[in-house]
């Protein structure tokens, strides 16, 4: 895949999470595309709080209207665009729906479980795993959440 072709699908995923910030969440978003035809199923931002839902992530809900839409909770071959590192709760998700391909912004020394943590996709549980690729538009990524947190505080 290209890298200006990653960046793209990334800066949609960080629409979505600015979208979430001024909504007054974490700023975290996801797309979910088709790579043959590069049809977007599915964006969405987080939206635990104005959905009362702690499981509202990003992914989690890019993953249910995606799975929605093609009437399959299997997302086979399908990428996901997410600006942060995913959480254990979303990693379980991805693999479940079977998600192809995983692109990621910013690292998550403290919450994410693909590169730090329990390393989800490493453990010999974890029934499937998706092809990596992190860091990209991460600068952008970790700017919306210090922003973000910066304000809170």
């Amino acid at each position: 895949m290209s890298e200006t072709r990653d960046q793209s699908f990334m800066q949609l995923a960080l629409a979505e999470a600015q979208a979430a910030a001024d909504a007054g969440e974490v700023p975290v978003g996801a797309v979910i595309v088709d790579p043959a035809t590069d049809q977007v199923f599915a964006k969405a931002g987080n939206a635990p709080i104005a959905g009362h839902d702690p499981t509202a992530h990003a992914e989690i809900r890019a993953i249910r209207i995606a799975a929605e839409k093609l009437g399959n909770y299997r997302l086979s071959g399908l990428e996901m665009y997410v600006t942060l590192e995913p959480c254990a709760m979303c990693a379980g998700a991805i693999s479940f729906a079977r998600i192809g391909r995983v692109v990621f912004g910013a690292s998550d020394e403290k919450g994410g479980a693909v590169l730090h943590g329990p390393r989800f996709f490493d453990q010999p549980t974890c029934h499937w795993k998706p092809e990596l690729v992190s860091g990209v538009l991460a600068e952008q990524s970790s700017e919306l959440l210090r922003v973000f947190f910066r304000k809170r505080r």
